[in-house]
């Protein structure tokens, strides 16, 4: 009867390890999406980080997608076609309006969730990953940023509803200029959410980490061409610098491109575990880095 109970309790204990493993899931985090050459080395590479990594779920950030400036219906058709699962956006969400209205009304596209009452889309989508829900949220700053309702207060008052629904596995995407902004995000939400990625500044940051079971980078840096100034021209930026005198900023066609990806692991109870950047150049390279984990 000991030696009954003994393996019904070892079946038991194994059924849970492998309910618990079924509740844990990876995450991808592509950056800045910025034009024609973001999207080429996408659809050039993420299927088989995907494969590889054996990631179960992307998010990518395409506010500049479509010429640098907001997303176009076909281009986020584009994106999704290559493996990505739900777009976020930010401060040039509405530069093609008509079609960003559309993708919010038909696609899994979100821009920042602190736009004021009565604009339309939401920045909240929760997704069935397995035997896991995973809420997606968008975020924007706001120093330099268009008028919105107070990051840090809204973000509480939804995380404090996901938590009531039981809700343990949240991503946030921070579309924010200044760093400080990030950081106190961080600081207000570890221990809390999954992981917070910040976006916008398209330079990558090397300052990954995991504390309390929170991933989090300052900025992930952008998707797109790398031999200019935030992969865009120089010219022009060049020329305003110089001179105080600006103009419209253009994607070059021809350039060397880099694909930034952040890679995360959360477990069954919602908390990241580990978590890494990959740096994917032109020629096929990988750089893959490592945080730390407090």
């Amino acid at each position: 009867m000991e030696q009954f109970l003994e393996l019904n309790c070892l079946l038991v204990k194994v059924m849970m390890i492998e309910e618990n493993k079924e509740k844990e899931i990876s995450i991808a985090f592509i950056g800045d999406i910025v034009g024609r050459p973001g999207r080429k080395i996408i659809k050039a590479n993420l299927e088989r980080v995907v494969q590889k990594h054996k990631i179960d779920f992307v998010i990518a950030n395409g506010e500049n997608a479509s010429h640098g400036f907001g997303l176009t219906v076909k281009n986020a058709n584009e994106l999704f076609n290559c493996g990505i699962d739900i777009i976020t956006g930010g401060n040039h969400s509405w530069d093609k309006k008509k079609d960003m209205i559309t993708l919010l009304e038909s696609k899994p596209v979100l821009r920042p969730d602190n736009y004021p009452e009565g604009v339309p889309g939401s920045g909240v989508k929760i997704v069935e990953i397995g035997n896991v829900q995973l809420a997606v949220i968008n975020l924007m700053g706001l120093y330099t940023m268009p008028q919105v309702l107070n990051p840090f207060n809204h973000i509480l008052e939804i995380v404090e509803k996901l938590e009531k629904d039981n809700i343990k596995h949240i991503f946030i995407d921070f579309h924010a200029e200044v760093t400080a902004e990030k950081r106190i995000l961080m600081q207000l939400l570890k221990g809390r959410v999954s992981a917070i990625c910040g976006t916008h500044t398209h330079v990558g940051t090397d300052d990954q980490e995991i504390t309390d079971g929170t991933y989090y980078v300052t900025d992930i840096g952008m998707t797109g061409c790398r031999d200019n100034v935030i992969g865009m021209e120089s010219d022009i930026p060049i020329k305003k610098a110089l001179t105080g005198l600006g103009g419209h900023f253009n994607v070059p066609n021809n350039c060397k491109s880099i694909m930034q990806i952040a890679i995360i692991k959360i477990d069954e109870d919602g908390k990241s575990n580990d978590g890494f950047k990959i740096k994917i150049y032109d020629d096929k390279e990988e750089v893959i880095s490592h945080c730390i984990v407090n």
